[in-house]
């Protein structure tokens, strides 16, 4: 819609435009032609890579989680790709909490009236096989509005267990699950049910984590309706249930692989990362073996041509991501300060295959989603690099948040640019996006997200082809190109007559 201006409005107008032609702009990364590049790197080469994660599932138990043999095996394919590839590649190892549910857990009042609750275990609980006695503690009943309970929040909220086994009785509310579980077993009790606070919004049964390995007794979740039955009955007379776990929760190791290019400036880095791992409950041939294969095929493509980058590569692998981050948290913060001055960039590609998939581009600048806001200076730039292809290529492609539930997460907080692609998980696709991209409406983009079925036929190959092109396009684009990011067009901190070496606890293998 055009507007008609005054005379005299037009004219200041022009005179403002007129100065700001002078403002200085934030640079555009130069064109770079990858079209070569990308003719090379195939849906063919990067199902070779899936094949292989599949494999290696198939072997260990259906699973690649960090902790595991499938892991284990998954890192060792990755290295030995790398290294004949002509990589300089290093495992960096750290540890990290594992947790895995070995059965489900169970919830039963014994007496005085024999009923079955359903339960669920909560993440990093202990195993066991209690019968005790119920103690509630510190519960309000009914919730008010928020905030309610402070239940089990303080250790004072105990009453000491005694000698005979007992089971708190614990509400949701006010305080972290892991305090709630931390207090209780400080005061002697041997299992604990936290029941979910009854506002609107909190009263199916609810399962939280605990965040790691600390507590060693059962802790299991119930719904606000079994729980405040649960309480009530101990209010009538003495209550006894029965809690059975079986988990396994303790510290493990694990690696990330890490493959630099020979050539290159070490002071002018760009990470290309995508996670390796799975969730313990399937082989994760998506999420994240497409990201894993991708840059695994981009990687050995730049090797087979020759590729001379005047900005150094580095390839990463992350381990434990789907426990939060850790591979790549432990990565950054492992990092020297001249290290971490000398990153140039991250690209961060975590599943590029959904079966129901959209064009996702990582928001560099914000301008769509201004609840989570823009990253890091620079990263408008790389937001920019894929756009510009795909609307090159007459493909449609939508933001998507920097909500930090991938590995771009510990760069962006360093203050690293960053940027990538995602192909969506468990989100619900749009009529809109429908209409723009095809799929269907109403269901997720990826529908074996984290579940047993995310297998080889659980991929998308047109997606891999489109944003795995995308992927070697601004992979090569960051590698080669002689402008910066920023209005003085520079590309690094001064050099200080130092080579800057990979910097954090390896192991060379």
């Amino acid at each position: 819609m055009r507007i008609r201006m005054p005379f005299g409005a037009r004219a200041a107008l022009t005179a403002v435009l007129a100065l700001l032609t002078f403002a200085p702009a934030a640079m555009a990364v130069d064109e770079v032609n990858t079209k070569k590049f990308r003719d090379n790197v195939t849906v063919n080469g990067i199902m070779a890579h899936e094949r292989a994660l599949q494999r290696i599932a198939n072997m260990n138990d259906g699973t690649r989680a960090s902790g595991t043999p499938g892991y284990d095996a998954s890192a060792a394919y990755v290295a030995n790709r790398l290294k004949n590839a002509g990589y300089k590649v290093t495992e960096q190892e750290f540890d990290f909490p594992f947790y895995e549910e070995l059965a489900p857990a169970e919830l039963s009042q014994v007496s005085p009236t024999p009923t079955v609750y359903e339960t669920a275990t909560y993440d990093y609980s202990g195993s066991g096989d209690v019968t005790g006695r119920v103690v509630p503690v510190d519960v309000v009943l009914p919730p008010t509005p928020a905030p309610s309970s402070t239940s089990g929040c303080e250790p004072g909220d105990f009453t000491p267990a005694g000698s005979d086994p007992a089971v708190a009785l614990v509400q949701r509310g006010s305080c972290d699950f892991v305090v709630k579980a931390e207090n209780a077993q400080a005061a002697g009790y041997d299992a604990v049910v936290i029941f979910n606070e009854g506002q609107p919004g909190r009263t199916e049964l609810f399962v939280g984590t605990l965040g790691g390995p600390t507590v060693s007794i059962p802790v299991v979740g119930l719904s606000f309706a079994d729980g405040q039955a649960l309480y009530n009955d101990t209010q009538a007379g003495p209550v006894t249930a029965r809690v059975v776990t079986s988990t396994a929760s303790e510290t493990r190791q694990t690696t990330n692989v890490i493959a630099d290019s020979k050539k290159g400036d070490a002071e002018k880095t760009v990470v290309v990362g995508a996670h390796l791992d799975s969730v313990l409950e399937g082989p994760g041939i998506n999420d994240n073996g497409s990201g894993t294969s991708t840059i695994l095929e981009i990687a050995e493509e730049l090797s087979e041509a020759g590729t001379k980058p005047r900005q150094k590569l580095r390839f990463a692998f992350w381990g434990a991501e789907e426990s939060n981050l850790l591979g790549s948290t432990h990565y950054v913060t492992g990092l020297s300060d001249d290290a971490l001055g000398h990153l140039y960039a991250n690209l961060n590609f975590d599943m590029l295959g959904s079966t129901n998939y959209v064009r996702f581009v990582y928001d560099g600048d914000g301008s769509d989603t201004p609840d989570t806001g823009a990253g890091p200076p620079g990263s408008a730039q790389i937001e920019d690099v894929f756009t510009q292809y795909f609307a090159s290529q007459g493909l449609a492609s939508e933001p998507t948040a920097f909500d930090g539930r991938s590995d771009y997460g510990p760069f962006i907080e360093a203050g690293i640019p960053a940027g990538g692609l995602f192909s969506g998980a468990e989100g619900e696709k749009t009529l809109e996006q429908a209409a723009v991209y095809g799929g269907t409406a109403g269901e997720p983009y990826d529908p074996c997200y984290h579940a047993v079925c995310d297998t080889i036929n659980n991929l998308s190959t047109k997606a891999l082809f489109e944003l795995g092109d995308a992927a070697a396009h601004a992979t090569l684009t960051l590698a080669r190109t002689k402008t910066g990011f920023f209005e003085d067009g520079s590309l690094r901190a001064k050099a200080r007559g130092r080579a800057l070496k990979f910097d954090g606890p390896t192991v060379q293998r």
